[in-house]
C-alpha cells in the first residue's frame, strides 16, 4: 500500500511532527513498507488458532479479594526519621 505525501503530512500533523520535504519522502517509503507488512500478515489464516489473552496460555495467579488487617502505622513508621500522627514528616519542597 503506497501512501501519498498528503497522507504522510496528515499523519505527521496528528503526531504533531514537523517534517522536511526529505523526511516526508522517507516517511512515505517507511510507512508504506510497514503497511505492506501488516497487509501481508492479515493474509495469514488464523481460523484454527484459539484466541488467547496471553502467549503462554497461563492463567494469572490472582489472589482472592479479601478484607485483611492492614500494616500497623507503628510498624510502618518504625524507622521514619520524623512523623506527624500516623504519617511520615518530610521537608517542604514547594516554595
Amino acid at each position: 500500500m503506497s501512501l501519498t505525501l498528503e497522507e504522510v503530512r496528515h499523519v505527521a500533523s496528528l503526531a504533531r511532527l514537523s517534517l522536511s520535504a526529505e523526511e516526508e519522502t522517507l516517511m512515505r517509503t517507511q510507512l508504506s513498507a510497514i503497511l505492506d507488512a501488516v497487509a501481508e500478515l492479515s493474509q495469514v489464516d488464523t481460523s484454527a488458532v484459539e484466541p488467547t489473552s496471553h502467549a503462554a496460555g497461563e492463567v494469572a495467579p490472582w489472589r482472592p479479594d479479601e478484607v485483611r488487617p492492614s500494616f500497623p502505622p507503628e510498624k510502618a513508621l518504625g524507622n521514619a526519621p520524623a512523623e506527624v500522627g500516623t504519617s511520615f514528616a518530610v521537608p517542604r519542597i514547594i516554595e
